[in-house]
């Protein structure tokens, strides 16, 4: 599946080629400094989570329906939380992850072993389990790759002040 994510001014999109072909677009408010969905493809990726965010849209999702999704199964956000349906708990462990290294982005980092702690708290909150792989060497593969982008964005930063996006492409097999 290929994805380009842009970073906007006041919106970042994502755009997803799928294998099949097929495509689905959208747009979602512009947060931090690497574009939140972004971040999802650095920690699915690195803690195996297939199912979640990323997984689901390559399955033939659009991206605005995950949300939706979430909902119907009774979990709309952690500060609500009920016990979630099997089919979204890969889900709510990703965007709980997400929401720890959003926050580690935005904060200049720390211990990788709180970080692990804080995912712990998280996740718990959400009721459901910290993915195993996430332990300190995972941690520090996350920030590389998330920092590794957050710096390719800043470099495009001249160029959003001027009114230009500044893109981001991935690849995901």
């Amino acid at each position: 599946m290929r994805i380009e994510i842009v970073k906007g001014r006041d919106h970042d999109r994502i755009g997803v080629t799928r294998d099949d072909g097929s495509r689905a677009e959208t747009t979602f408010p512009h947060k931090g400094p690497v574009p939140h969905d972004a971040v999802h493809w650095f920690v699915e990726r690195e803690l195996g989570l297939a199912s979640a965010f990323w997984g689901t849209v390559a399955g033939g999702l659009h991206p605005e329906a995950i949300q939706e999704i979430a909902k119907a199964a009774g979990h709309p956000s952690a500060k609500r939380a009920g016990l979630p349906e099997a089919g979204i708990i890969e889900l709510l462990k990703a965007e709980r992850i997400v929401e720890c290294f959003e926050a580690d982005l935005w904060g200049g980092g720390g211990a990788a072993a709180d970080l692990i702690a804080i995912a712990d708290t998280a996740c718990t909150a959400s009721h459901v389990a910290r993915p195993a792989a996430l332990d300190e060497v995972a941690v520090e593969r996350i920030r590389q790759g998330a920092g590794r982008l957050c710096e390719r964005v800043d470099r495009g930063a001249a160029r959003a002040c001027r009114g230009a996006d500044v893109g981001v492409r991935r690849w995901i097999r």
